[in-house]
């Protein structure tokens, strides 16, 4: 279907929209948003599958006695290998390895998770995932429907985050009271929902710049989803420390 307009530029011939390809355009872009967001739950999956694996199985303790205490660093540093070669290298790697990768950190994530059992109540945990994934959602869904620009707050945002991580290494070799950490994960909380809403819609951004290649928005997708699964991790994270129940 062609439509037909009025002529706003002097040239003296009407202009001419093809609808049909502004709607197929729409309908790829919505199809890659939603890709992105099916990856991102695939991956929040492995990680609670994981994580309640290696919890009842008691796993983590094992391989951290295997490893003599060395284990956090082990898995903190395959975490960050992963991390650094998706983000350099998401352009030049097949759409399999970058699922691949993503899939593997998740799983990481989820067997270092796995630990929370041991703090956290299980209906404390059940009810922060819950709200996290609640307010996840909201941000997603504003971040999309806004008409402001959120993507000028990118680099407000990775200032904020390069402080607050920081400030954690710093508290680690200090003996913070429970009032600190509580801002700490309110500040942390804040800082990433930021980064929710500014990944939404630099996934939406993304994904239109690329949307003629088929191929790369695969890729794309997964690393965007693997972004947005950060967010909500990270988000989860500071919210348990701020409204979990222990055990004890």
């Amino acid at each position: 279907m062609t439509n037909f307009t009025q002529d706003y530029y002097g040239t003296g011939a009407p202009e001419v929209i093809d609808t049909n390809a502004t709607y197929a355009f729409e309908k790829a872009k919505r199809i890659s948003v939603g890709r992105t967001y099916g990856e991102m739950t695939i991956g929040l999956a492995v990680t609670a599958l994981v994580a309640m694996f290696t919890q009842t199985s008691n796993l983590f303790l094992q391989f951290m006695l295997a490893t003599r205490g060395w284990g956090w660093i082990l898995l903190i540093g395959a975490q960050i290998i992963i991390s650094v070669f998706m983000g350099t290298r998401i352009m030049k790697m097949s759409t399999t390895t970058a699922r691949v990768l993503f899939y593997v950190y998740s799983a990481l994530t989820g067997f270092t998770l796995s630990t929370i059992f041991m703090v956290f109540s299980l209906g404390s945990i059940a009810l922060v995932f819950a709200l996290t994934a609640g307010f996840f959602l909201c941000l997603t869904m504003l971040a999309l429907t806004t008409k402001m620009n959120l993507l000028k707050a990118g680099p407000i945002l990775m200032v904020a985050l390069i402080a607050l991580v920081i400030t954690q290494v710093i508290l680690m070799f200090v003996a913070p009271g429970a009032g600190v950490l509580r801002i700490v994960a309110a500040i942390g909380i804040l800082i990433f929902a930021g980064l929710t809403a500014y990944d939404a819609q630099a996934t939406r951004s993304l994904l239109e710049q690329y949307a003629n290649q088929p191929e790369m928005v695969k890729k794309l997708s997964i690393f965007c989803a693997f972004q947005l699964y950060l967010d909500f991790i990270n988000m989860f994270i500071y919210l348990l420390q701020l409204l979990g129940n222990n055990r004890d």
